[in-house]
């Protein structure tokens, strides 16, 4: 299985906890990068600000993107993800409890490599978890 970080970009506590134990309940046991915002996943993405000192050649196998975020919001997170060297080929799957078309549509115009939708049943939520685990740590091949 790929042990590269994952990196989780989502503001509510709620889904922050839920994400984890899913994490941990389907036994993916990478570790889990959490950023709160917008800048602040941009920041670790090109170890800026506190993140200064990480290695930044050490990127995430991929990144779980909120839309709607405080300071800089997912589409610019991802557009911004997209237009550098360093990030443009890291997978991104934007989770978010929006099904409006031109937020998918934007999602996938931006370079997103996947939409899902938020299950609200929180066993949902952890099979979509395994699922997500399964195809992108052991199944599909990154760089």
């Amino acid at each position: 299985m790929n042990e590269k970080p994952i990196l989780i970009v989502e503001d509510n506590p709620d889904d922050i906890a839920l994400t984890i134990l899913a994490f941990e309940q389907n036994n993916i046991t990478n570790e889990l990068i959490i950023t709160n915002d917008g800048v602040e996943a941009l920041d670790y993405l090109f170890a800026r600000g506190r993140y200064s000192d990480r290695d930044k050649g050490k990127t995430p196998a991929f990144i779980l993107l909120d839309l709607q975020l405080p300071r800089i919001n997912g589409f610019d997170v991802l557009k911004t993800v997209r237009e550098e060297t360093l990030t443009r080929l890291i997978p991104v799957i934007i989770l978010s409890t929006s099904t409006e078309a031109r937020d998918v549509s934007s999602s996938y115009s931006l370079g997103a490599n996947s939409y899902i939708r938020k299950p609200v049943d929180y066993e949902q939520f952890r099979k979509t978890v395994q699922l997500l685990g399964r195809y992108w740590l052991e199944l599909n091949l990154l760089q």
